[in-house]
């Protein structure tokens, strides 16, 4: 889908990511779990569930929303959540 998008085929696709560190599919995970981690802090999502905020960004399975942003950050992503909120709760006295 990717590389359809911009217009490529795979093959030149993935030539591009040759020389990284990531491949596509790394590359494209770590976005995704940058942008769960931002909404879990957003102030105004914290209504929303752990679960909807992964699927919001295309982890259809809550476990394996769980497994990955564990092995990103190194705690769920609940308990992220529940930190972060402790921290903002702590700075705002």
């Amino acid at each position: 889908m990717v590389a359809d998008a911009q217009g490529i085929s795979v093959r030149y696709l993935h030539h591009l990511f040759h020389d990284e560190k990531h491949t596509v599919g790394s590359f494209i995970r770590g976005r995704r779990l940058e942008r769960c981690r931002a909404d879990l802090t957003a102030p105004g999502l914290m209504p929303r569930p752990v679960g909807m905020i992964g699927a919001r960004w295309g982890f259809t399975d809550p476990a394996v929303f769980n497994r990955a942003f564990k092995a990103a950050y190194g705690m769920p992503p609940g308990e992220y959540r529940t930190r972060a909120a402790l921290d903002r709760d702590h700075t705002a006295v």
